[in-house]
């Protein structure tokens, strides 16, 4: 028994990573980028990014769509956080999910190699980055009965 408790100890003393992804939401289309990282290289996903030092995940969601999309968000909601250890390879990462309304014209910067937008019942049908078909498939259940959506949650 002490055993496992110590590994349980040490697994929680883990390196942990906590990001952002926005939903960025106009007309019925969302925004995706096509990533020009390593991980998932040329793969769509919802724009986001790890949290900076001393951020808050509003303050971090705001600097990410402006580095990726060059566009100002409007927070509307928090959809969910997701936490399933692996859902980046590169090392548990949990994430809070935005839903947003954005303001000026998109253009590709930082880790979008380039962007679309996508009617929300295409996006699940995508090559898509992490669980971000999880979480589009979770924005879908939200439109219609809004509420907040987690990892595990059916």
């Amino acid at each position: 028994m002490r055993s496992s408790a110590i590994m349980n100890e040490k697994k929680l003393c883990g390196t942990m990573r906590f990001a952002v992804d926005g939903i960025l939401q106009k007309d019925g289309k969302i925004l995706l980028i096509r990533r020009a990282g390593r991980t998932f290289h040329n793969s769509w996903a919802l724009p986001g990014g790890i949290l900076e030092e001393g951020e808050t995940v509003e303050e971090a969601l705001t600097r990410e769509m402006l580095e990726e999309l060059g566009v100002e968000v409007k927070i509307i909601e928090i959809l969910g956080v997701y936490s399933k250890p692996n859902r980046d390879p590169r090392e548990h990462t949990i994430s809070v999910a935005f839903i947003c309304d954005y303001e000026g014209k998109p253009e590709a910067g930082d880790d979008a190699a380039s962007f679309g937008d996508f009617e929300v019942g295409m996006a699940p049908e995508l090559d898509l980055a992490f669980d971000h078909k999880q979480i589009i498939r979770d924005y879908r259940k939200w439109l219609k009965k809004k509420g907040t959506y987690w990892s595990t949650k059916k």
